[in-house]
């Protein structure tokens, strides 16, 4: 199979190339940078849009403009260049910060958006790749938790201070995680582009979301260090400002699409994604 994808030089874009190059499959990596020419997408069946700004940055107006833009207008370039030779699917990610921070609700793919800053970009960002319906194109848009993989992702900034026993809980600690293994999340983008009954949002996390105080403990047991440093939530304000919101907020997402249509998760339990996560 032919594979365009976009971002692939990002964590899961290195991790997804891999995986496909293994598997036998031909794979294209394009910059959405600039407008993509749609001849690259001649004999293409499956492309694959990683692209977007970091989120995890203090949100300026220009940071802002940045995060919206690369998602949203990105999103449109690429729809616009495949249009003229569409391929049988379209795996555009999404993120869980569509639904914005909902306490303990349980969410699924059905729950509605939020109307903050990332609810809306993600709305938008689905809403472009979904434009590319109109040509035929299978679209499914990947709604990704916290991805926890070995060499970078969240997990990497999270090691350093944790081995030195200097972190602990985010503000109260009981805002939700929705995470899943970079290898989880691999396989699910493949077993997006295979399976052909599977269409629209699907909430990209392991079966078994955490409490961020969970998450901390965790943590620490796997790195066999400390968690006694609670971070206070004005601490976190100050150092990040508006971008503190994602990490005292949370989402309680399920993958109630991924669950019927089968999809067999390797690591379920947080303890197991940690084992094959931290390097060492």
């Amino acid at each position: 199979m032919n594979v365009v994808i976009t971002g692939a030089s990002g964590f899961v874009g290195r991790a997804l190339s891999e995986r496909l190059r293994a598997a036998g499959h031909s794979l294209t990596a394009i910059s959405l940078r600039t407008q993509p020419p749609p001849d690259i997408f001649a004999g293409c069946q499956a492309v694959v849009n990683l692209a977007g700004e970091p989120v995890a940055q203090r949100w300026t107006t220009a940071a802002r403009e940045r995060i919206a833009t690369s998602r949203i207008q990105g999103t449109r370039s690429l729809v616009t260049a495949l249009q003229q030779h569409p391929p049988a699917v379209l795996v555009s990610a999404s993120a869980v910060g569509y639904y914005g921070s909902r306490g303990d609700e349980i969410l699924n793919e059905d729950s509605p958006p939020a109307s903050d800053f990332l609810g809306q970009v993600a709305v938008g960002w689905e809403r472009e790749a979904r434009a590319a319906e109109q040509f035929g194109v299978r679209v499914v848009t990947p709604r990704i938790g916290v991805v926890l993989g070995p060499d970078g992702g969240a997990l990497g900034q999270m090691l350093l201070p944790f081995r030195l026993g200097a972190v602990g809980r985010l503000g109260t600690g009981e805002q939700w995680m929705s995470w899943i293994a970079l290898d989880d999340l691999v396989s699910l983008i493949e077993f997006a582009i295979a399976n052909t009954a599977l269409s629209g949002a699907v909430n990209a996390v392991a079966p078994n979301p955490v409490t961020n105080a969970d998450f901390t403990c965790a943590l620490a047991k796997a790195l066999h260090r400390p968690a006694i440093f609670p971070v206070p939530a004005f601490a976190l304000k100050i150092l990040f400002g508006e971008m503190s919101q994602i990490l005292l907020g949370g989402q309680r997402v399920i993958p109630q699409a991924a669950l019927r249509a089968h999809f067999q998760f390797r690591f379920a339990q947080l303890s197991e994604a940690l084992r094959q996560s931290i390097p060492g």
